[in-house]
Formats: C-alpha cells, structure tokens, sequence
C-alpha cells in the first residue's frame, strides 16, 4: 500500500517536472531556417513600420495626416447600434476583459497540455507588450482626441500606441502561431490567421469609432505587434525546433545561417 502511494507521488511529481520541460519538434533546415528567417523580416518589418509611424507623429505629417480625416469619418458613422457592438469589443479586448482571457487562455492550456512552454511563452509575450506599450506611451506622451467625442467615459492617458490593440494583435498573432505552428496543415494555418486579423481589425476599429484613439495609434501598436510576434518565433523555434542527429549546443547552428 505504502509503496503504492509512493509510486502515485512520484508519477504526480514526473508529470508536474515534465510540464517545465521544454517540448521539442523534428523538421528539416530549410524548415528551420524559413523559421528564423521569417521571424527576422517579421522584426525589421514591425520596426521600419514603426520608425516611420512614429516619425509622422512626432512631426505632425506624413501618415498621421489622415488621423483627422479617418476621426471625422468614423464620428459620421456612429450611431446605437453600432455604438454597441464597439463597447462590447471594447469591453473585450480592454484592460479587465483582456487579461481575463489570457489568463483562462494559458492556465487551461498549460493544465491540459504535456508541456507548458506553449502557454509560458503567450503570457511571456502579452507581459511583454503591455511593458512596451507603456514605457513607449511615458515617452512620447501623446494626447488623445477630444474627451467630448468619447462615447464610453472620459481617458485622459497617453494615447499612443493603443494598448488595446496591441494587447489584442500579440493574443490573436501569438495563439495562432503557437497553435498552428505544430499542425501539419498550411490551410488551416492560413484560415486561422485570417480571422486573427479580422480580429485586430474590429479592436482597431472599436477605439478609433468610439473616440479613443488616432489612426497611427492603431497602426504603431500593430508594428509593435508584428516585432513581439517575430521575437516569439525565433525564441521558440531557438529553443524547440531540431534537426534529426543534431546536437545542441545552445547557438544557431550552421545550417540556418547559411545560405541555399
């Protein structure tokens, strides 16, 4: 009976050592390397993206040319209907709505799955994004549009990037790519970040209907976004992704450096 026992608290502490063991996955270089290389332009992409959003803001022109227009736009098109399903999304993708999912997101998942690096790794990039979207914010201290236009409470904090939509675009970008990313089905991948984007649209589009923010708000945390997204791929693919006889020695190896 003793021994019973034992044996049941030392399979329950495998399976628990087991869950911080870090999952690994076979492919071939080429694999690997597209990997790496994707994560890569993801990066620069986000940061040329954002220079050059944050370039218009700072100087009053370039693309924040068209925040005003696209604020006038959007405040000829409210009205209760649709005033409704915006606070809804925004209620959703919002400080209290947001973390809630996140944390039902990756508890669940980290309980459920064999290994928890997965989960680990979204909350570990939502923390981060919530870090960047605040320092960026003490930094460049940009004003909201007018607190009279605002339909779901007065906000009087920095305005740029939207933290809304970053936090939004790093769940719906990251889930993705960390669930599909194992999943031998390229279709399937592209259906699910379609609707991802179709997600960051409507969390876009709620804070700049609702009076909340300005266009490049929106457009600076999508940048953001999409450097986190290339950070989580290369760190994954750093620490999950094998060559068959391959040894790891904690560096990119050869392979993914060189060239075809």
């Amino acid at each position: 009976m003793a021994e019973a026992q034992t044996g049941k608290q030392q399979g329950w502490w495998r399976n628990f050592n087991e869950k911080f063991v870090v999952e690994e996955r076979y492919m071939s270089v080429p694999a690997r390397r597209n990997l790496y290389r994707t994560a890569v332009a993801l990066m620069i992409a986000g940061l040329v993206l954002f220079v050059v959003i944050l370039t218009g803001v700072l100087q009053h022109n370039g693309i924040s040319s068209a925040d005003e227009p696209v604020r006038s736009w959007l405040v000829t098109l409210r009205g209760q209907p649709a005033t409704t399903i915006m606070i809804i999304l925004a209620i959703v993708f919002g400080p209290i709505g947001l973390p809630i999912i996140v944390l039902i997101v990756t508890v669940t998942w980290g309980l459920l799955a064999k290994h928890a690096w997965r989960p680990m790794l979204l909350a570990g990039a939502m923390l981060t994004g919530v870090i960047l979207a605040q320092v960026i914010g003490r930094i460049v201290e940009r004003h909201r549009p007018p607190v009279d236009l605002m339909l779901f409470g007065a906000d009087t904090t920095f305005s740029f990037p939207s933290g809304h939509v970053l936090g939004a675009c790093d769940f719906l970008l990251v889930t993705t790519f960390l669930v599909f990313s194992r999943r031998n089905n390229p279709r399937s991948a592209v259906i699910a970040f379609i609707v991802a984007v179709i997600g960051m649209f409507f969390a876009a589009i709620s804070r700049l209907y609702l009076g909340y923010h300005w266009l490049t708000d929106a457009l600076g945390a999508f940048s953001i976004s999409l450097v986190v997204l290339g950070g989580v791929i290369a760190l994954d693919t750093w620490r999950t992704a094998r060559i068959p006889g391959e040894q790891v020695t904690g560096t990119l190896s050869t392979a993914d450096v060189g060239t075809d």
